[in-house]
């Protein structure tokens, strides 16, 4: 007795992490760097407790709600935009459906296939669902890539929270006479990890990744620091 189809085994995708991964490494990524980096400022041109822990506390708020805010805007931007393009779509179907099954046709074509198998796929597919057929190839969207405007705002906003809490946390527990030193080497440990980890997440090279965020982490508090002791005023 013939057994029913299966796939022979199921690949591990990391594509369907990229929305909200790119938004929590980059709400991360921006925590560390920029609370850091102001704490260091600060800390520069005013090393007194009191200042720091003012600054870096309003650093951390206003960051967050800043990226989740923008984030939400931003992405909804973009939601915005492909709902506009799918309704658009739509109603060309409508329309003109022997010209969007032509259309269909020739971008898989231009994919390889011959001619007739190309209007032979266009025929059935547009059969089962014309415009699932023709956001997906013609668009280029799927629910995996489709903005999602509060998962971005949200994984922004806390990574952010989380994150900035590191390097305030260290400025607070350190010596007065090392708050910079100990800001400086507890971010680029914790930038080191975020690279790490979120290479890791997404299936990608760690070393890369762990580097990138090195350098820019170490460039943004090296300038912010330069700014602080060239001016002598809380940046």
């Amino acid at each position: 007795m013939s057994q029913p189809f299966a796939s022979a085994h199921e690949e591990l995708h990391f594509v369907n992490r990229t929305g909200w991964l790119r938004a929590a490494v980059l709400g991360a990524n921006d925590g560390i760097v920029s609370v850091s980096s102001l704490i260091v400022g600060v800390a520069a041109a005013d090393p007194s407790p009191a200042a720091i822990l003012v600054a870096g506390a309003a650093g951390l708020a206003a960051g967050a709600m800043s990226m989740a805010a923008g984030e939400y805007v931003s992405v909804s931007s973009q939601s915005d935009t492909e709902r506009a393009d799918i309704a658009r779509e739509k109603q060309a179907l409508i329309d003109t459906p022997a010209a969007e099954e032509a259309e269909l046709a020739s971008i898989y074509e231009s994919r390889g296939l011959s001619a007739a198998t190309a209007a032979l796929v266009a025929r059935e597919l547009t059969e089962k669902d014309a415009l699932a057929a023709h956001v997906r190839d013609e668009l280029g969207l799927s629910e995996v890539h489709a903005a999602n405007p509060m998962q971005a705002a949200l994984a922004s906003g806390l990574t952010f929270t989380l994150a900035a809490a590191l390097p305030l946390a260290a400025a607070v527990l350190a010596p007065s006479n090392a708050i910079i030193p100990t800001v400086v080497v507890s971010t680029l440990i914790c930038l080191a990890g975020l690279g790490a980890l979120g290479a890791h997440v997404g299936g990608a090279p760690k070393l890369p990744a762990t580097a990138r965020v090195l350098f820019w982490g170490a460039a943004a508090m090296a300038i912010t620091a330069g700014v602080g002791w060239l001016f002598g005023i809380s940046v």
